[in-house]
Order: C-alpha cells, then sequence, then structure tokens
C-alpha cells in the first residue's frame, strides 16, 4: 500500500483502495444499466412475484457457489487466489492473494456472499430486460440446486446402508 491509501489501522493490509473500486465498478454498472433502460423505454415490472424471487435467490446461491467454490472454475479464481484445501463435494477453499486491486478481487471472487451481490445483480438485471429468459437460466440453476441435494441425501443414505 502507498503512504497515502487508508487503513483500519498501521498493521492492516486490507485494501480499501481496491474494494472502493469494486464498488465504483458495481455501482457504475447499474447506472449504465438503469440509464440504458430509461433510453430504450424498458418498461420495468411494477411487482415481482414470489415464486420469481425465490427463483433468483435460488439461481443467485448456486451461481455464486460454482463461481466462487467450484473446481472447474478455478481458472477463473487462480490469478487472484491460492488453494487452502479441498472442501466438500467438488468444491474448493480458495484464499485471496496479492494486495491493492488483485487482493481485493481475490476477496471477492473467493467469497459467495460478496459474490452473490453481483450475480444479483445480473441475473436482476437480465429479469428486467428479458424476465423468460432469465426464469430458464434460473431454473436451470435452481435444478443444480436440487440435484445437489439429492446427491448429498444419496450419499449420506450410503454411508448409513454401510454402517
Amino acid at each position: 500500500m502507498t503512504d497515502g491509501e487508508q487503513r483500519y489501522d498501521d498493521g492492516d493490509d486490507t485494501p480499501l483502495r481496491g474494494y472502493a473500486t469494486l464498488a465504483t465498478t458495481f455501482v457504475a454498472g447499474a447506472g449504465v444499466f438503469a440509464l440504458t433502460a430509461w433510453h430504450r423505454g424498458l418498461r420495468l415490472p411494477d411487482t415481482v412475484p414470489a415464486w420469481d424471487v425465490a427463483l433468483l435467490g435460488t439461481a443467485t446461491f448456486k451461481a455464486s457457489r460454482l463461481l466462487t467454490k467450484d473446481k472447474v472454475t478455478s481458472f477463473l479464481r487462480a490469478p487472484f487466489t491460492r488453494r487452502e484445501r479441498e472442501g466438500e463435494g467438488s468444491e474448493v477453499m480458495d484464499a485471496p492473494r496479492g494486495t491493492g486491486l488483485r487482493r481485493a478481487v481475490g476477496d471477492l471472487v473467493s467469497c459467495p456472499f460478496c459474490t452473490s451481490t453481483w450475480v444479483a445483480g445480473g441475473l436482476v438485471g437480465t429479469y428486467a430486460v428479458a424476465p423468460r429468459a432469465a426464469r430458464l437460466v434460473c431454473a436451470g440453476l435452481s435444478a443444480v440446486v436440487v440435484s445437489d441435494w439429492l446427491q448429498y441425501a444419496w450419499s449420506a443414505t450410503e454411508q448409513k446402508a454401510e454402517q
């Protein structure tokens, strides 16, 4: 960090400037979406049915886990993280690396809670522009959540049978 960069205390290496850059990018993206929607006369829904909120929420959960924890998406995280350990199923535990913006991105892409805001923004934006397509994508991701639960249930049943 440079001498002029803000810190919580003298020993803290939290990349505040990198976090600010990411937050600014998110807000700018939302702003560009809103301005584009307004300019094109997009009529946003007055309400979002509870079923669609549940579908969006389940899809956000799964997409966030896929992006931040799945082995197959490690190539996306690798420039910003290092592998700490293997998790359950096909999940891995990565930790951020580097400093500044690289570390901030590492924090983002290794945290499903952090990434979920970005995923939800993308899915909600898609829902506003193309609700049928968004529902289809969300239904697919939600089906994977159901499948995951069934896989875990099956594994638990097999383990009990072996005892």
